[in-house]
């Protein structure tokens, strides 16, 4: 594998990715790189209190949740030419054969995208259109800074969007029976303990 950086004023395709060293992290879409920064531990506590009751949820079923890093092919190509692979923050597969040992081939049942500075337009349009344009079955964007959820349902290749506050249960639609607390999402921010005496 390569050690050298990509260069962002290139063209590039999933076979490019497999040429990168492991340590790089960034998603291309539409042959566009976009580098990712090191999430923050408000993100990193958001995305806990979200997957963990999925998790627990899905024990002994088919279905399975994959936190970030987990690189989903929203269009994959057997040459590799597919130009979009994206992180989500989260994401459930139900269908086992889209799974390899490099993450999702094709479109998840549901993603989960947690709001930062450095990718709120990133999340909330362009890949609001490539999920919806894939087939994502369920999209959730969650604001940190707003406290809210909005959760966008595929129906007939448009999303019907809703929006959830900081006192809601958010049930899963992919998931029937599956409720998100947003009171322990959003609880789960809190300032971090300083080391200094």
């Amino acid at each position: 594998m390569s050690s050298v950086v990509p260069d962002d004023s290139q063209y590039y395709t999933y076979a490019d990715l497999l040429e990168w060293d492991d340590t790089i992290r960034a998603e291309i879409i539409d042959g566009e790189l976009y580098m990712m920064a090191t999430p923050s531990t408000e993100h990193q506590r958001i995305s806990r209190e979200i997957f963990t009751p999925i998790s627990v949820f899905l024990k002994g079923k088919p279905c399975e949740v994959f936190p970030a890093p987990f690189g989903v092919r929203l269009f994959p190509k057997a040459d590799l030419s597919d130009n979009t692979l994206v992180e989500p923050d989260i994401v459930v597969v139900c269908d086992p054969s889209k799974l390899d040992d490099r993450g999702c081939n094709g479109a998840p049942d549901l993603v989960v995208e947690i709001l930062s500075p450095s990718n709120r337009f990133r999340d909330k349009l362009i890949k609001f259109n490539k999920y919806r344009e894939a087939g994502v079955r369920e999209y959730w964007v969650v604001d940190p800074v707003e406290q809210f959820v909005d959760v966008h349902i595929l129906d007939a290749g448009r999303y019907i969007i809703t929006m959830y506050g900081p006192e809601d249960e958010v049930p899963i639609s992919v998931l029937p029976g599956c409720l998100i607390n947003l009171r322990d999402v959003f609880s789960a921010d809190r300032p971090v303990a300083s080391s200094l005496p």
